[in-house]
């Protein structure tokens, strides 16, 4: 529909190209009969080893990069596989993987696939979103995102993923993945979608950053095929007078309420928890309303510039809607980080 090209050696897909020249993904295969293996996947920032090892956590597993994967029947997937360590991928392969996958399942005519691996995070659902589709939510998918990550759960999830697979053009700075229109662009790693927050993808065609729930800054602008009209330029420097400033106990608890209502219920406590204890401060997140690092949480210091003047309650509501998925992931993170350490490496 796109200018995409998918390219066949004796019926098997080796190479999707957009109309540009760029290849987003390359497949290599061992012999071409049925039983034909896949040798390696190649996407933007990753490769996937096709041969089968051994893996402490996941069982038979593919190797990639630096982490591990769920072994997959290529020629036929019926399972979304599980990524030992995701954040150990660059920015984007997860997706572009994923992608392929529901690629090679549509084409073998693969009715649905299921998740059985031990993270179903938020995360893993919206990444799903783009590339199959399903009759379920994301409240039954990560139901069950902590124990599942204790227990290193490996049996399927009983919700079917239709292949759905996207087309993906090239653009400076990033990709845009397209159907019948535009659906989302990633620039510099950040992922603009209709009704994202901050990043958001406006009129099917512009690229920007929403604060405040109003326009802080235009990053691009799309034509209908996803070409690149103008941008991407920079997110201005935020210059408010309270970047820097740490919130007080007694406000972080207040607002660490409010995200444990507004994440997932079985998140909930451990979010509680962590934005309860973490240090909590005013920063300029640029293109992100709000981060989790080592010394701790930050949320956009343009939410007070914009929010405030409205009033403290609002403000504090703000703060708790940006905060409640970086909780959610880091939650998650930290049970699959126990559930790891207590994996005897050989086992």
């Amino acid at each position: 529909m796109h200018g995409t090209t998918y390219e066949l050696r004796n019926d098997r897909l080796v190479r999707v190209i957009d109309r540009h020249g760029t290849v987003h993904a390359e497949l290599g295969w061992d012999g071409w009969g049925s039983t034909s293996q896949l040798r390696c996947l190649t996407v933007p920032g990753a490769v996937v080893d096709g041969a089968v090892v051994t893996h402490p956590l996941l069982g038979a597993a593919h190797a990639v990069g630096d982490t591990a994967m769920t072994a997959l029947d290529w020629l036929r997937p019926t399972e979304i596989p599980a990524i030992a360590e995701p954040a150990r991928l660059a920015s984007g392969a997860g997706a572009a993987i994923l992608n392929t996958i529901s690629l090679l399942a549509q084409r073998a005519g693969v009715a649905g696939l299921r998740y059985a691996g031990p993270y179903p995070t938020p995360a893993l659902w919206r990444s799903l979103a783009r590339s199959f589709q399903t009759t379920a939510d994301e409240a039954a998918f990560t139901r069950d995102a902590i124990a599942r990550a204790a227990r290193i759960a490996r049996d399927p999830i009983a919700i079917d993923f239709v292949p759905a697979p996207h087309e993906r053009l090239a653009i400076a700075g990033g990709v845009v993945e397209l159907r019948a229109s535009i659906e989302r662009a990633v620039i510099d790693g950040v992922a603009y979608e209709p009704g994202g927050s901050p990043a958001r993808l406006v009129e099917g065609a512009r690229c920007e950053i929403w604060l405040g729930d109003a326009p802080y800054a235009r990053v691009a602008t799309l034509a209908p095929d996803g070409a690149l009209i103008d941008g991407p330029h920079p997110v201005p420097r935020c210059q408010s007078p309270v970047i820097g400033r740490e919130f007080p106990v007694a406000l972080r608890a207040a607002i660490a309420e409010l995200v444990a209502e507004a994440v997932a219920a079985p998140l909930a406590a451990d979010a509680r928890a962590l934005v309860a204890a973490q240090p909590l401060r005013w920063a300029d997140l640029g293109a992100r309303v709000a981060r989790a690092a080592d010394d701790g949480l930050a949320v956009h210091a343009a939410l007070w510039d914009r929010i405030a003047p409205l009033g403290l309650g609002r403000l504090a509501l703000a703060i708790a809607e940006a905060l409640a998925p970086v909780a959610a992931v880091t939650v998650v993170q930290r049970a699959a980080e126990v559930a790891r350490a207590g994996v005897t490496p050989g086992c």
